[in-house]
């Protein structure tokens, strides 16, 4: 039988993004996405809304380091579609943990922060949706009413943001992410969301989104990632086992919905 094994190594090779072979994720990358949630916003200088309101809380499973970047990149950019079934469980069950401290029965719109349609026609999907639906699962699973709406949509003056400065990605999306007719409708007069982004950079990105949903008179309590770029001065940590050092510096999981969410006060 290892003949064979070898033989379909060579035509259909099965590896880990951080290179195990024989495996389509190794327990060791599984287990730094294993959570718990670590509040991030911190460490994303673009949240900072500089009218007195504090940036929107951001809950992250892990680092972007080491081998979650490698598994965020083959999963977003390389066709790794198989690795929905790793990267959305994590999160799944990481949202169940927080949604006891939500406000009961009040229902929650899960919100993915779009991407560019020349993003999505290279990708052949929106990777984000696949999260947004685990989110919104995984509050139900912690007795939540909640449900996704792809509320938003990225117009054509921004570009990509990737390989963009801080400045930078915040000038490229002012202006460029607006509600759909289907969002205004779906949303109705007010809702309470949460956003879904897979990686926490600058924060620019949440921001644009965050202005975009509360100038229709929505309330955004709080966003989830995956994962979320280490702040300055504990990027050195990227290395073996570095995403556990960069995750003790953030804040742990909440104790109440003051902790979790941005009170609403509208």
């Amino acid at each position: 039988m290892r003949p064979v094994r070898e033989l379909a190594r060579l035509l259909l090779p099965v590896a880990c993004p951080c290179g195990e072979l024989d495996v389509p994720w190794c327990a060791r990358c599984a287990a730094l996405l294993a959570g718990p949630f670590v509040r991030v916003e911190q460490g994303a200088p673009r949240l900072d809304r500089l009218d007195g309101v504090p940036p929107v809380p951001v809950w992250a499973l892990t680092p972007y380091a080491g081998p979650v970047r490698d598994v965020v990149v083959h999963w977003k950019d390389r066709g790794r579609t198989d690795l929905d079934r790793l990267l959305a469980p994590a999160l799944r069950r990481a949202v169940a943990r927080l949604a006891p401290a939500l406000p009961p029965a009040r229902p929650v719109v899960v919100v993915p922060v779009p991407s560019t349609s020349a993003a999505r026609r290279a990708r052949g999907r929106a990777p984000v949706a696949v999260l947004a639906r685990a989110v919104a699962g995984g509050l139900r699973d912690g007795g939540v009413p909640a449900w996704v709406v792809p509320a938003l949509v990225r117009t054509g003056r921004g570009r990509d943001q990737v390989g963009l400065g801080a400045r930078a990605r915040g000038r490229n999306l002012t202006g460029s992410v607006r509600m759909t007719r289907r969002g205004v409708r779906a949303l109705g007069q007010r809702s309470m969301c949460i956003l879904v982004d897979d990686v926490l950079t600058t924060g620019a990105t949440l921001a644009a989104v965050e202005r975009a949903l509360e100038h229709r008179g929505h309330d955004v309590l709080g966003a989830t990632v995956l994962a979320a770029t280490p702040a300055p001065g504990t990027r050195g940590a990227d290395r073996p086992a570095g995403a556990h050092r960069v995750k003790a510096t953030y804040r742990s999981e909440p104790q109440s919905v003051t902790d979790l969410c941005r009170p609403v006060h509208r």
